[in-house]
């Protein structure tokens, strides 16, 4: 198979103009003869559902959530990324560009990147028209803040609540066109299938989360917009529902899966207290603008924050990062972190823990800036912990939160897979290693009102499908398929809960894949995951019916999937032999501790191919060609 990312030719900055000037395009009333599934609601589902349907497509959208307002996106807190420069502190295109694939360790593909910092400066437009009440200046224009990896002041946000106002915005576009007709909304609604007819993605296979029944749709295409599988580490900042189950059904059923290794690392995360907890909550990178962050010079030192004299803090980020300091990115924040806690320095139970510290901030702005700009934060996590973060330092520590890698799409956005197209979180497109603070927003949003609209009327006026009938075989062979998968959930009757299985899985990608990855590690979770795997086949308790509400049931879904995508996710971790990014491999390191590529070798997108549950899927590799950027060690000092 030989990977096409159909990128324009031409120069970096005029390839998405260009593209867009020539790719073919569907007359406004031949667009009404065209059904789109998106399966999805949050930014990249929800805004590219209602675009879709006000250009004149027929939509269906499904979520598994009882409101597309409930989408996971409404988790994120801190901003949007856009190269407005209203700050006029020296931001361009060409600078968010540039940070972006930086901050990704030069593994992201050029051109997706420089067309994502291209169009982020009419999201912030498009989103304002929507009536996103965006933070602002006392003079009435739009405030922005600096996030991780930048130095410049380029992400708007709205209080501590970004995400949910984005989602907000596009779920009232979404709405609109729901009561329009324009749109068929499906909620609590899980897509357990793809089906492909004559190799091209026609329709799914869903379950009602409510009533159990199995039916199918049919389309002329298909999109993902499904986010991300953090939660295979079990314990994460993702929502208990979020899965990586719609994009690796996509795999088994052919598309490839890219770069599954790249999973960040959120240093900002209200630490883990107990085997009690189902997941773990963050705190925004938002906060790293006002909030220092430290660690006592002393080993052990148990003296309380406030009784620990300024002499004897290291504040570790603003030593080792001088220009960058507390906004160093998330990969190299969150091994600082976890580096000033093995030497014994950490803080709070168990030591797994570092000061996120709001005193000098306080003391300079006031309370009442500080409370302005992240009130809603700081609620939260004294409701979680019982401290007060305006009088003490907050405690924090990394935790896994967003995935890179997803399914491989080119540039307009289709996966291998003619008609599947893939947007947001579940593709691999834009982050390279390590993705930026404010930029999954972006991304979605860029995706969805922007991207997705274009590229996806060539593929209608390319090659005219036609919407098959739901009584093509195809169908009801899939349908027969999850059938049995469900027959043979029920009929396990072991003594193990979905949940001790999934906790075993996570713990073991975290010590093994987690922050810090090594040959050996690898190599030992490679041979354990297949025996759990057997293990939860051969010994899982699944409840009830399958005819009916049955969470126990969907989680079990959920779970196997997880069980067999954690193995290929450790196995892109053991072939790729470098350090780039999120993925630390501790055999390639600079001398004082930071990643080392292998340019020669690792230059490119890793996509794997499914060839069978127990079977090694082929790597294939998309060459990583760099024509505005030289590659360059990373340096955040």
């Amino acid at each position: 198979m030989k990977l096409d990312a159909k990128t324009p030719s031409g120069p970096l900055a005029q390839k998405w103009t260009n593209h867009r000037n020539h790719i073919k395009v569907v007359n406004p009333a031949n667009k009404r003869k065209f059904d789109v599934i998106v399966v999805g609601s949050g930014l990249a589902g929800g805004s590219a559902a209602a675009t879709l349907s006000e250009l004149g497509y027929k939509v269906k959208c499904f979520c598994f959530q009882d409101s597309p307002r409930r989408a996971h996106s409404i988790a994120a807190q801190g901003g949007i990324n856009a190269a407005k420069n209203y700050q006029n502190d020296g931001d361009s295109v060409y600078r968010l560009f540039y940070d972006t694939i930086k901050g990704g360790d030069f593994r992201s593909r050029e051109a997706n990147v420089y067309r994502l910092a291209e169009v982020s400066v009419n999201i912030i437009d498009q989103c304002v028209a929507q009536g996103v009440p965006f933070a602002r200046e006392y003079s009435g224009y739009l405030a922005n803040r600096s996030f991780g990896g930048a130095q410049v002041s380029r992400t708007f946000y709205a209080r501590g609540q970004t995400g949910q106002q984005l989602l907000l915005g596009a779920y009232q576009a979404l709405e609109k066109q729901i009561e329009a007709g324009a749109v068929k909304m499906y909620p609590r609604t899980e897509m357990l299938d793809l089906v492909l007819i004559d190799g091209h993605a026609k329709g799914i296979v869903v379950r009602d989360l409510v009533t159990g029944e199995i039916s199918s749709h049919a389309a002329d295409a298909v999109v993902l917009a499904t986010g991300g599988y953090g939660n295979v580490f079990f314990l994460s900042t993702n929502a208990k529902g979020c899965n990586v189950t719609a994009i690796w059904r996509a795999y088994k059923r052919g598309a490839l899966m890219a770069n599954p290794c790249y999973t960040q690392i959120h240093p900002t995360c209200i630490p883990v207290t107990g085997e009690h907890q189902s997941k773990l909550t963050l705190m925004s990178e938002s906060l790293r603008n006002d909030g220092r962050v430290w660690v006592s010079k002393v080993k052990g030192d148990n003296r309380p924050a406030n009784d620990i004299p300024e002499d004897d803090r290291d504040y570790y980020l603003e030593r080792k990062y001088p220009a960058y300091g507390n906004l160093a990115p998330r990969d190299i924040s969150s091994r600082a972190a976890k580096e000033v806690c093995d030497e014994g320095r950490g803080v709070g139970p168990g030591g797994r823990g570092v000061y996120l510290d709001f005193r000098d901030a306080i003391h300079l702005l006031g309370l009442n800036v500080i409370r302005e700009r992240y009130g809603n934060l700081f609620e939260m996590y004294e409701r979680i912990t019982g401290e007060d973060a305006y009088k003490v330092p907050m405690r924090i520590y990394p935790a896994s939160h967003y995935a890179m890698g997803g399914l491989w799409v080119d540039y307009n956005l289709m996966s291998n897979i003619p008609g599947l197209y893939v947007i947001g979180e579940a593709n691999f497109s834009d982050h390279g290693a390590n993705r930026l603070g404010a930029s999954a927003l972006m991304q979605g949003l860029a995706d969805g009102y922007f991207v997705l609209p274009y590229t996806i009327g060539d593929y209608f006026a390319t090659e005219r499908p036609r919407k098959p009938s739901l009584g093509h075989p195809e169908f009801r062979k899939v349908e027969e398929e999850i059938a049995a998968r469900t027959k043979t959930f029920l009929a396990i009757k072991g003594r193990r809960t979905v949940t001790e299985f999934h906790r075993e899985l996570g713990k073991l990608m975290w010590d093994k894949c987690g922050m810090g990855r090594n040959e050996a590690g690898l190599k030992e979770a490679l041979e354990r995951i297949p025996a759990l795997r057997q293990e939860f086949w051969d010994d899982v308790n699944v409840l009830g019916e399958g005819n009916e509400l049955n969470q126990s049931l969907e989680y079990a879904g959920r779970v196997a999937d997880f069980m067999e995508f954690g193995e290929l996710l450790v196995l892109d971790a053991l072939v790729r032999d470098e350090s780039c990014g999120a993925h630390f491999r501790e055999e390639h390191q600079t001398p004082d501790g930071e990643a080392q590529r292998d340019d020669e070798k690792f230059s490119y997108v890793a996509a794997w191919e499914y060839q069978g549950v127990d079977a090694r899927p082929i790597l294939h590799k998309e060459p990583l060609v760099y024509e505005e950027v030289h590659l360059a060690q990373r340096s955040y000092k």
